[in-house]
């Protein structure tokens, strides 16, 4: 069994001196993932560890194969200390992000590399949880097929839409077991720790520890694709509110007399701000005499208008095509415009398939702040388009089990 796999019943039989150990050791481990190689002084300084002491537990963690001396540091004027980080591979995480339509899985070692690939599957959600066996099948298969050892697999993140309370393991929306949280379940079929999230959310995450978030306090992290997400990170940390719900402000009714949403509200700000609207304004425009690049994919087959291929041709510079995204990003900055006076970030990053539209989404954006935003505010807060594209949402899964594992055996 791995050192982070230590089983609560195991730690309980510990004395106080064995204990005190083995949280510091996990804080070691926890500091060299997050900050890469270091050297002993600046572990001991950074986590107020005895030099005797952390020698020593540096020994232990070389000689159980998660720690190696990593080359020297910079020198003040004498010898140059040796820098000490974790082993290559000596830590796995397997990443899961869950769609609508597909579900996509990949291991990450301890340096954030995608040692297997990213893998698509045709897991669709369902509200009954009939997902859940497949899920778990092509998750082992996966595991085995990657040749890793596995206990050093230290835990699974799993990101999905829905409302998802991540600290009871449950999400109101999908895949719901009677009497169990799907936490539980995945955890017994699995036998590993596993964390799961609301995918905007663990998007947030994802740019917080990999992407233009990093080192910044005050950001709120935009999904746009079919849906609308919302991930906070206020005061460096995310929030997730009383029941793990902040940041539904997509089913805010803020269009008088608008469509009605799949949430069952009216005029939702999803229904005139994401993938799903853009598609659905699409067809209806062709079907009512608009001449566009997609007049052929909707005599052909109207549900193919994804927004990617009206994206595309906004790209070629189709007239109708440029005109949905802007009445879409025109619209999705309104709902900005309120996110900024209210809580005033640094930096709202926009991600999701529909933001690969980059100034064709933007541009209308800047707009409607201008028209709906104090200036105060608005000028002191900057719009950028991430930069992790498709591997945000791996990568949020991966940040997620980081975020947590350490803690729960820190505690």
């Amino acid at each position: 069994m791995g050192l982070l796999l230590i089983e609560n019943a195991y730690l309980d039989e510990l004395n106080n001196i064995e204990r005190k150990k083995y949280v510091q050791k996990i804080k070691i481990i926890k500091y060299l993932y997050v900050e890469g190689a270091q050297s002993i002084a600046n572990i001991g300084n950074r986590l107020n560890i005895s030099l005797p002491t952390l020698t020593a537990i540096i020994t232990e963690l070389i000689a159980e194969g998660l720690v190696e001396k990593q080359g020297r540091g910079k020198s003040g004027g004498g010898r140059k200390p040796d820098l000490y980080g974790l082993q290559e591979n000596s830590l796995f995480v397997l990443g899961v992000e869950m769609g609508n339509h597909e579900t996509r899985m990949a291991i990450f070692n301890n340096e954030d590399i995608n040692i297997t690939g990213t893998q698509t599957f045709p897991i669709r959600l369902s509200k009954d949880g009939q997902a859940i066996d497949a899920l778990c099948q092509h998750a082992r298969e996966l595991i085995q097929q990657s040749g890793i050892n596995r206990d050093k697999l230290i835990g699974i993140g799993i990101n999905m839409p829905g409302l998802v309370d991540s600290h009871a393991g449950i999400n109101h929306t999908y895949l719901q077991v009677p009497g169990q949280s799907l936490r539980q379940v995945l955890e017994e079929k699995l036998n590993k720790p596993v964390y799961i999230e609301n995918d905007a959310k663990s998007i947030a995450l994802a740019e917080y520890r990999f992407g233009l978030a990093e080192g910044k306090k005050d950001v709120l992290v935009i999904s746009i694709d079919w849906g609308l997400g919302l991930g906070m990170l206020l005061n460096g940390k995310l929030y997730s509110g009383t029941s793990g719900f902040a940041g539904e402000f997509s089913h805010i009714p803020l269009i008088e007399n608008g469509e009605l949403c799949h949430c069952g509200k009216q005029g939702c700000l999803e229904t005139v701000a994401s993938g799903r609207a853009l598609s659905r304004l699409a067809k209806e425009g062709i079907r009512a005499g608009k001449n566009s690049m997609l007049n052929a994919i909707v005599d052909q087959a109207a549900d193919s208008i994804e927004p990617h291929l009206i994206i595309d041709a906004a790209l070629k510079g189709d007239q109708y095509a440029i005109h949905l995204l802007s009445q879409v990003g025109f619209q999705l900055g309104k709902g900005i415009a309120v996110l900024i006076q209210l809580l005033n970030p640094e930096m709202i990053i926009l991600g999701g398939r529909v933001a690969q539209a980059n100034h064709y989404i933007l541009t209308p954006i800047q707009q409607a702040l201008h028209i709906y935003c104090m200036p105060q505010l608005r000028e002191k807060t900057s719009i950028a388009i991430s930069r992790l594209g498709e591997k945000a949402g791996l990568l949020g899964s991966v940040a997620m089990v980081m975020e947590n594992i350490f803690e729960d055996h820190i505690e």
